[in-house]
């Protein structure tokens, strides 16, 4: 049975008029499409639904029995539709996002509190996991949409860069490089470094830049997070390759931070599942990510001016 929407609010428009003028004149067809709208719902159901004279028209029994129901049938559709529409700019819910370590430590914090002060109804739930977890989260559905390091591959999902952030060398402040006022990437061979282990995002990046520019250094520790490194560094354990956004913003008393050059970026993606769209409370999230990290682009772009 192919029955349209399109006929039942003609066939309702006639028996409530009992003229199929006055039904066309009230919808805003003519009469002879209204004519045919009614005998192409009669044919779908196999059922007469009015017997038509020139003087009137009139419901048959099945005809009223359709009439009587079909009210409130239209107007709970009608109800629904207009719920669903609703949700184009529905404002409030839950949205959950997986985020790396140094990104939720220093991004998404600035993306909850913008969240709380813009959108009460929003409530952003942050799952703090490692770059393979987070990505794992995101193709699970586990959570709404990911805050990574661009991954290796993206075969399975939709990315967004929203921020590229160059990576920098930590000393400490008597290492023979911190006299420079800025270290080229070679001047790093033989040094013993500290770098995040490789189930960071940022590893793969750090180990093919050391291996673009031909840089042979021991790796005298692996660790977990940014802070780990710092205090091994304050230990003189050698020195560290990290991404700005890794470095606290109250500075690293003790050590000492050197631009890289050339300047070699990771890219900051927003990730969700490809073929996948959001919410739209989903989206309110992503784009409210989207514009904290465009201020932070500008912010660093003034300070580079």
């Amino acid at each position: 049975m192919n029955v349209s929407l399109r006929q039942l609010r003609v066939f309702q428009a006639v028996a409530a008029q009992a003229s199929f003028t006055r039904a066309g004149d009230q919808i805003g067809l003519t009469q002879p499409a209204v004519s045919r709208c009614v005998t192409e719902l009669e044919q779908q159901l196999g059922l007469k639904l009015l017997d038509r004279t020139t003087r009137e028209v009139v419901l048959t029994e099945a005809g009223r029995s359709l009439a009587a129901r079909l009210d409130r049938v239209l107007d709970e559709l009608d109800t629904v539709l207009l719920d669903v529409r609703g949700l184009a700019t529905q404002r409030q819910g839950r949205v959950r996002v997986a985020s790396s370590p140094t990104l939720s430590a220093n991004l998404l914090p600035d993306c909850i509190a913008r969240c709380r002060l813009e959108h009460p109804g929003l409530e952003l739930v942050l799952l703090d996991r490692i770059q393979h977890d987070a990505l794992a989260s995101v193709l699970s559905g586990e959570v709404d949409f990911g805050v990574v390091i661009d991954p290796a591959q993206r075969d399975e999902l939709h990315a967004e860069t929203i921020l590229a952030e160059p990576f920098c060398l930590v000393c400490p402040a008597q290492h023979p490089l911190a006299r420079r006022r800025s270290v080229r990437w070679t001047a790093l061979a033989g040094e013993p470094l500290v770098l995040l282990d490789h189930a960071s995002g940022s590893r793969r990046l750090i180990d093919e830049a050391l291996r673009q520019h031909g840089v042979q250094a021991p790796v005298a520790q692996e660790v977990g997070h940014p802070t780990t490194i710092f205090r091994m560094l304050d230990a003189g354990l050698g020195i560290s390759v990290v991404p700005t956004l890794a470095l606290p913003p109250a500075g690293l008393p003790g050590l000492v931070v050197r631009p890289l050059l050339p300047r070699i970026d990771r890219s900051i993606v927003l990730v969700r599942r490809k073929h996948r769209a959001l919410a739209p409370v989903a989206q309110l999230a992503w784009d409210l990510v989207r514009k904290v990290a465009d201020a932070r682009a500008g912010q660093a772009r003034t300070g580079d001016a």
